[in-house]
């Protein structure tokens, strides 16, 4: 693998890892803070807020690395990670820890840079195995995230601030002396039309078939920010769980849903077809929340997990449904709606979820998951609805 591959695909496993690592230290962190034991409320503002930042700012990186050129978009968000770590650790103050998160989402906005420097240096028959590292080295991110905020955090609850700060830094460092620029700076003029998030939006409203596939990808995505939102709170409430425990609770949902989207999707697809596939991996989640609604013990959340992962084989078989759905000359337009609607998902699933856990917590915390198998249930009609064959193809003149 040549060296800058290395640099970026080590900028998306930081990123991942800073994704993962607020999870598991996020309700003491604002306890310490809000001197308050209720802190629900906080983390949904604090997870909208960084996804409303990725969702604004994506376009607008993408735009300026187009004009500027992509190293020193790179070098200017990998450096801000840095700064906002450090903000994050030394934090005492609400607001602290709000401008922090809107940093963090601000800098993360760089994942659309990154793939960029990835199709500029690639050529066409590499570029899918290299997308399938990028996705891997983000699930390899997003799996030693939780963990090693947990570890961390039980030492110090400021600790994985710190670390993060560190590996940014020298991840700057490292594309600093190492990273060429991949794109001859000017040879774009920035769009401020193509800056607008919500402008990919309108297109579905005059495109009415396509709301049914692009209401599922809002509402499967809606339904994963859930787990963000209320997974420490919850297992701190219903097993009294450290940051270990969390950490290690979520890395290894976050390795079982890695595996099950890594193996599972394509004989889901072939033995009951992409519909079948959808219809499955939603079974096999509400199984598993239902189960994690009335667990008892904090070992059933460990047994039922590869159940759980079940619910990995969806999302892949509704992105293979999505393709079919235009026709080729479509296909680029129709997936930036569809990352609209997965971004929108990102900013209204931390803040629903995190007010209904406020309402359950006292009496049932894990009431919270059996809303998010109603939230699945009312989707089915919606799957059922989908439609599976490609458009007819237009006549050529």
């Amino acid at each position: 693998m040549n060296r800058p591959l290395v640099v970026i695909f080590t900028a998306i496993v930081l990123d991942a890892v800073g994704i993962g690592l607020i999870f598991p230290i996020l309700p003491s962190l604002l306890s310490d803070v809000t001197h308050g034991g209720n802190v629900a409320a906080y983390i949904g503002v604090m997870t909208a807020l960084y996804a409303v930042m990725q969702f604004i700012f994506s376009p607008v990186l993408g735009s300026l690395s187009d004009r500027m050129g992509r190293r020193p978009v790179l070098l200017v968000s990998l450096g801000g990670a840095a700064i906002n770590y450090l903000l994050l650790a030394f934090a005492s103050n609400l607001w602290m820890l709000l401008l922090g998160r809107a940093i963090a989402g601000l800098t993360s906005a760089n994942m659309s840079v990154a793939t960029a420097y990835i199709t500029d240096i690639s050529p066409e028959d590499k570029r899918a195995r290299r997308f399938g590292l990028f996705n891997a080295m983000f699930g390899m991110g997003f799996i030693v995230g939780p963990v090693l905020g947990g570890v961390l955090g039980d030492y110090w609850l400021r600790l994985p601030f710190i670390a993060a700060a560190l590996l940014n830094g020298c991840n700057l460092l490292l594309a600093f002396f190492v990273l060429p620029e991949s794109r001859v700076a000017g040879a774009t003029k920035v769009d401020l039309a193509s800056l607008n998030p919500l402008r990919p939006l309108r297109w579905v409203l005059s495109e009415k078939r396509l709301l049914p596939v692009t209401l599922m990808f809002f509402i499967l995505s809606s339904t994963g920010e859930a787990y963000g939102t209320c997974w420490a709170l919850w297992g701190n409430d219903a097993f009294q769980w450290n940051g270990l425990w969390i950490g290690l609770s979520l890395g290894t949902f976050g390795v079982c849903q890695t595996l099950a989207q890594a193996f599972l999707p394509g004989p889901a697809v072939k033995l009951l077809g992409e519909r079948g596939a959808i219809v499955t991996g939603i079974a096999g989640a509400c199984l598993a929340l239902t189960v994690m609604a009335f667990a008892g013990q904090g070992w059933m959340i460990f047994a039922i997990m590869p159940v759980f992962a079940l619910g990995g084989i969806g999302t892949p078989a509704l992105q293979s449904l999505a393709t079919r759905q235009v026709g080729e000359h479509q296909q680029g337009q129709f997936q930036g709606l569809l990352a609209s609607a997965v971004s929108l998902a990102t900013i209204v699933g931390p803040l629903g979820f995190s007010s209904l856990y406020l309402l359950v917590r006292g009496q049932w915390p894990g009431a919270i998951w059996l809303s998010v198998v109603v939230v699945y249930l009312a989707a089915l009609p919606v799957v059922l609805g989908l439609r599976l064959k490609a458009p007819e193809p237009e006549p050529v003149c």
